[in-house]
């Protein structure tokens, strides 16, 4: 009885562990990727910047 209870003891902290660990995989990969949509945004603007001002320009 007491080896049943020490082996769900084991797989309860076992699960823990892997949803903590894909917890965490899954926030550091939520970061590097607001991260990257940042910046390609970012250079979206400066290119749609840098064409708004050549067309004033032009006129």
């Amino acid at each position: 009885m007491i080896c049943v209870l020490e082996e769900e003891a084991q797989v309860s902290a076992e699960m823990i562990l892997i949803i903590g660990a894909l917890l965490i995989i899954v926030i550091v990969v939520g970061v590097y990727v607001r991260d990257i949509a940042g910046a390609i945004a970012g250079n979206i603007t400066e290119v749609i910047d840098a064409s708004r001002d050549s067309t004033i320009q032009k006129l």
